[in-house]
């Protein structure tokens, strides 16, 4: 098999930032749509393509892509495809599936149908009338919008936001491919200060130092496509070697988490002697008011508590008034702050140079970005 062609998928308001980081790898043939992001390369991009993207929920392979107006069309469209070509004789190959703005609206049947064209277009290959289903995984999807059916294979396994040092969080953690899209769009570089002034379970830090080192977000977890034989095991060997290869672990780094809670910032240290940066990054038990750095040129990142909840708006909103007051006295620093609040400004004192809408969860929240002065640039 020498191409196939894959499907980074994508938090909304995050797809550029995943073809962003698809096109660093390399891969040239892509195309952005809403929530997803599709490009062809050869077969060692699936190992590739899981170990590095920082921002994307999943790879999926696609399989095949056609319109289905009836259930009969999905199922010979679908028994046409070449599954035997891709899965093997034992594999387990459940199907999922969802429907949007289709005339193919229940869920439940398209899955049944495409699962028995499936067994169809295997049986005639294998030359069996039964599969037992006790081999490596080939989790099948079935997407319907507008008619259009999406068949794939999912790569990953689970989601790629579990880079595998997150094993205890807060009530409300942010995901860790939405931590790592919040530092990659600001300027911030592994010789300027780095701080978290909300840092909860850890996570921005970690993520800061992943990409500050630039470590793989998958260096340190498994993936259910390393079992499928068709792609091999020199490619994922490659892979994983390559990873290790350009690891900047010598790359010194001046990260900080603070937070008002002792219980976050020891999970936080937990979480971060986990992932290895135990010895990297700082946290501290700190309230917003209080935060100070001596380093200048630094960029703050933090996910705030939004006032979402009953009775916690007021509260929230005086941190607010506090934080621009204290960021403030920052004056080189760049400020980024994710949350829901639309008042959130005139509280923080200050208009946002920037203001890009993303989504936290379901939660639709901004990104408000408030450049410092560039660093000198440094003498050669």
């Amino acid at each position: 098999m020498e191409k196939v062609t894959l499907i980074a998928t994508a938090t909304m308001g995050l797809e550029a930032l995943v073809a962003r980081e698809v096109k660093d790898l390399g891969y040239e043939d892509v195309q952005v749509e809403n929530g997803k992001v599709t490009f062809t390369a050869d077969v060692s991009a699936i190992p590739r393509a899981n170990l590095w993207l920082r921002t994307a929920d999943r790879v999926k392979l696609k399989v095949g892509e056609f319109k289905a107006f009836s259930f009969d069309e999905l199922f010979e469209k679908t028994k046409a495809l070449p599954w035997a070509d891709l899965i093997p004789v034992h594999a387990e190959f459940p199907v999922i599936g969802k429907s949007v703005k289709s005339k193919l609206f229940s869920v439940s049947d398209c899955q049944a149908i495409v699962k028995k064209a499936v067994v169809e277009s295997m049986k005639k290959r294998y030359k069996r009338g039964w599969f037992d289903e006790d081999g490596p995984l080939y989790r099948i999807e079935v997407a319907l919008h507008k008619d259009v059916a999406t068949l794939t294979i999912d790569t990953s396994g689970t989601g790629l936001h579990k880079r595998g040092y997150r094993y205890l969080h807060n009530e409300a953690p942010l995901k860790e491919t939405l931590a790592a899209a919040m530092i990659m769009l600001t300027p911030w570089k592994p010789d300027r200060p780095f701080a978290d002034p909300f840092t909860g379970s850890g996570t921005i830090p970690i993520e800061a130092a992943m990409i500050g080192q630039n470590i793989a977000p998958g260096f340190n977890r498994d993936f259910v496509s390393e079992n499928w034989h068709w792609i091999g095991k020199d490619h994922w060997d490659t892979a994983r070697q390559e990873v290790e290869d350009v690891a900047n672990y010598d790359q010194p780094l001046d990260i900080l988490g603070t937070d008002i809670d002792h219980r976050s910032v020891e999970l936080a240290s937990n979480n971060a002697r986990e992932a290895g940066f135990g010895d990297l990054i700082t946290f501290k038990q700190m309230q917003v008011k209080d935060f100070r750095h001596r380093g200048e040129y630094g960029i703050l990142v933090g996910n705030p508590p939004y006032g979402e909840r009953l009775g916690e708006r007021d509260e929230v909103e005086r941190m607010y008034i506090d934080m621009g007051r204290t960021f403030d006295l920052l004056d080189t620093w760049s400020v980024y702050m994710l949350t829901s609040h639309e008042g959130f400004e005139e509280l923080y004192g200050k208009k946002a140079t920037k203001k890009r809408k993303l989504y936290n969860g379901n939660l639709k929240v901004d990104y408000y970005q408030f450049f410092g002065p560039r660093p000198p640039r440094k003498e050669k």
